[in-house]
């Protein structure tokens, strides 16, 4: 049984900063509630109250909540409808789906003289002869019933033959309480010959065999007893479920029962699980194992020109990323999503330190960019040495040099070869140019380069050679 407390309606009244003194505003509904209680103690500013689809089978301890305006009651297991008259500033009724048979009872909401709306759908009475016109007959402040508008004309039709409609009403009323009395019994009834069944638990169908260990532990198989006892849950679920019974609420206590039965048994049954073992991403022996856990598509593809490996992982688009964790190593990459752990190996080395990780803004795809360890040295375009340039090749020296150079010294030395027939030996007398009287003093002349082998000077026109300056080499 599931009881309101404080901070149930606390949690409910975090609109009003979790005030509940002047809370005037309140929604307990689906909270398989059976009783109310405190609420015309401790919210006593209430004017709307929502209690619909709980087990509530009496309407009670609302009566000091003069400022209520708004009671929802449906899909409860209320019968009577009473202790209303003290809410003064009743507007709107709600017990849709109830098991309201004493139709009589409505005769308590006169007191309500601002109630308005009124909706009985779904209950036993709504199905009376006369049902309508004997609720507008007793409420005259009504002006809606049910969903639909009580015109004038109505109202004056049903004040016609009031007493025959109230002689009917009465008479399918102690009809229907005959047939809820029997049905009363008949529920005890089933109830004690169930509890008095061998091996009964508390549940609405037992198994002998559940009350006897003993002749589990005799079983040699343990899966096959297991799987037994499954397809006799299995069957005993569907039985329930397929049975006819009358809608009453005793009915619907003991289906709600049987769920949380069930729910509690599931529980148990997962706690007695034992955990699963730990998925092996890396073996004893070193070697990293591909996992995909969260069943991801994804692309593993090499950038040639960025000279890396990228890796495309569709994760789903609306996740945050706070869910995931990326963890990149030299050989693998690892993402867990959402718990879930996605592996894979890598086809080559990369730089853990430089690699990247981006979401997509449309696709919301997770985009990992691991540049590789080892870079391949890209030869760049040079442009080939023209035939007879203008620039001097110079010699000696192991320093710079063009590319054509470079490869003339690794194909190996070139050779000159002089023709014998003209000369047979080199004239050393003639390399050095002598000079001449005429032109005067050998400090003060000017120097005059040999003709390189292109047949251009090394020096430009206007160069002076001054003695006073170092040479360079």
């Amino acid at each position: 049984m599931v009881f309101i407390t404080e901070d149930m309606v606390r949690r409910r009244a975090e609109h009003n900063e979790c005030e509940i003194f002047s809370l005037e505003e309140l929604s307990l509904h689906q909270q398989d509630i059976e009783r109310v209680e405190h609420l015309d103690r401790w919210c006593r500013e209430l004017r709307i109250l929502y209690l619909q689809s709980n087990l509530i089978s009496r309407i009670e301890n609302v009566g000091r909540l003069k400022k209520l305006q708004y009671l929802n009651l449906a899909l409860n297991n209320i019968e009577v409808i009473e202790n209303l008259e003290g809410c003064e500033s009743l507007q709107k009724l709600d017990l849709t789906v109830n098991f309201v048979g004493r139709l009589s009872s409505v005769v308590s909401l006169q007191r309500c003289v601002l109630l308005t709306e009124l909706f009985l759908v779904g209950n036993p009475c709504a199905q009376f002869q006369g049902y309508r016109q004997y609720v507008v007959n007793a409420l005259p402040q009504l002006k809606w019933l049910d969903g639909t508008e009580i015109s004038r004309s109505e109202r004056i039709r049903a004040s016609r033959g009031l007493e025959e409609a109230r002689r009917r009403v009465w008479e399918q009323e102690e009809e229907y309480l005959k047939r809820r009395g029997t049905e009363k019994e008949e529920a005890l009834r089933e109830k004690g010959d169930e509890e008095r069944k061998p091996g009964f638990d508390g549940r609405r169908y037992a198994d002998v065999n559940t009350a006897a260990p003993a002749l589990v532990e005799n079983q040699e198989n343990q899966e096959n007893q297991e799987v037994k006892e499954n397809l006799d849950e299995e069957r005993r679920e569907q039985e329930f479920w397929h049975t006819a019974c009358p809608f009453t609420p005793e009915s619907r206590l003991e289906a709600h029962r049987h769920l949380e039965e069930k729910k509690k048994k599931t529980k148990e049954k997962e706690k007695e699980k034992k955990p699963k073992a730990p998925r092996t991403l890396i073996t004893a022996e070193g070697r990293v194992l591909n996992v995909n856990e969260p069943k991801l598509h994804f692309s593993l593809t090499e950038d040639e020109e960025h000279n890396s490996i990228v890796l495309n992982l569709e994760v789903y688009r609306h996740m945050d990323t706070s869910l995931m964790d990326v963890d990149v190593q030299p050989t693998y990459a690892r993402v867990k999503v959402k718990g879930k752990i996605f592996q894979t190996v890598l086809p080559a080395e990369v730089k853990p330190d430089s690699s990247t990780a981006q979401r997509s803004q449309t696709t919301g795809h997770l985009v990992l960019t691991m540049p590789r360890a080892e870079g391949e040295i890209k030869v760049k375009k040079t442009v080939s040495r023209p035939p007879g340039g203008s620039q001097t090749r110079r010699c000696g020296g192991g320093g710079g040099g063009s590319p054509w150079d470079s490869k003339r010294r690794h194909n190996g030395p070139e050779r000159l070869e002089v023709d014998p027939g003209e000369r047979a030996a080199v004239d050393f007398a003639n390399i050095v140019r002598r000079q001449s009287s005429e032109e005067g003093p050998p400090e003060l002349s000017r120097t005059t380069a040999p003709p390189t082998a292109a047949g251009h000077r090394s020096f430009s026109d206007g160069f002076v050679d001054d003695p006073d300056v170092p040479p360079l080499i």
